[in-house]
């Protein structure tokens, strides 16, 4: 008797999705809001700062909430050795390494997210050659390979971009000229996501590819084989919506993975060029004026803190997906 009422105390109608269960998870949802907020204001707040944030100045290592020398404008997170403006540039910035982070972790999902549906169904000698090419995939130092992809293509993509804008300027193509010439500081990181993106999908398709393993078992697609439905019809009607949440979950974890792939790689010099901007390459700038006699700590507190608490809210937004979604983690 007390257990069907300490059962009927706690469920009051039918049992809780995974939705429900995240809605409840305080940090999860805070820390959800918190990127949110932090991309609309990446994306929005740029466009209405004054042009004079927007470029080089003479007022060189202006401490936080320092006027500009107009005294039109106020620096509230000080500005960088050419005079920039601090806040403007880590806007500029979490464009640049939330984008890669997302944008490589969403390219990794679709060829990590087929390669392991295909492996996974087939099964037997295709299952088991696929997942060797990923283990020796594996055995490759991530980062060397993306420092060797960087230094073998840099050149050659930004000769292209270079073209393009010069075709452009050929032909009065004023559109061409300007979108060439405005990509090509941002060569490397486009080819570092290209890069990132060839390495992170190996654990999303073994992610993938031992789901596929237990779903392709279940009763669901026994009956889809019977009526006489395609494989890849069953990959794409049956097993991949039952795999979206665990696959979402999982896309959470690796946008910060990337983004401190892309950090550190920018760190060593080998991320966006100038004048673009990115975390990574504003912590080196920090980093390089750090010194116990006269330290400009603004330049390098205020990008990591940001990228810190954006890392930090999407391993909690991921956490808190795993907890909704893994059945496992569900006592």
């Amino acid at each position: 008797m007390a257990d069907g009422t300490s059962t009927a105390n706690r469920w009051t109608g039918a049992p809780p999705n995974g939705w429900d269960v995240l809605k409840r998870n305080r940090v999860a949802m805070v820390s959800l809001w918190f990127l949110v907020f932090v991309a609309l204001s990446a994306i929005v707040i740029p466009f209405f700062l004054p042009d004079a944030l927007k470029t080089t100045s003479d007022a060189s290592f202006s401490p936080p909430m320092s006027e500009s020398a107009d005294k039109q404008h106020v620096h509230y997170l000080g500005t960088d050795v050419n005079g920039q403006d601090l806040f403007y540039r880590l806007l500029m910035g979490a464009q640049v390494s939330m984008g890669v982070g997302l944008v490589a972790a969403l390219v990794s999902l679709l060829i990590g997210g087929v390669y392991g549906m295909v492996s996974g169904y087939a099964g037997g000698r295709v299952d088991g050659g696929m997942m060797r090419l990923v283990d020796i995939l594996n055995s490759v130092p991530s980062l060397l390979f993306v420092m060797i992809f960087i230094s073998a293509f840099d050149g050659h993509f930004k000769d292209a971009l270079d073209g393009m804008r010069l075709y452009g300027q050929e032909k009065h193509w004023q559109w061409l000229e300007k979108f060439g010439a405005n990509l090509i500081p941002y060569s490397r990181i486009m080819i570092l996501v290209i890069a990132l993106s060839f390495i992170q999908w190996l654990t999303m398709a073994r992610i993938v590819r031992g789901q596929v393993l237990v779903l392709k078992e279940l009763a669901f697609v026994t009956a889809a084989r019977t009526m006489g439905q395609s494989g890849w019809a069953i990959l794409w009607k049956h097993l991949w919506p039952n795999l979206s949440t665990i696959v979402l979950t999982y896309l959470t974890l690796t946008i910060p993975a990337v983004i401190r792939d892309e950090s550190f790689l920018s760190f060593l010099g080998l991320g966006i060029d100038d004048p673009a901007a990115s975390w990574g390459s504003l912590l080196k700038d920090g980093a390089q004026v750090i010194n116990p006699l006269d330290s400009k700590w603004w330049l390098l507190a205020f990008p990591a803190g940001l990228m810190s608490a954006c890392l930090l809210a999407l391993n909690f937004l991921g956490d808190g997906l795993r907890d909704a979604f893994d059945p496992k983690s569900n006592d």
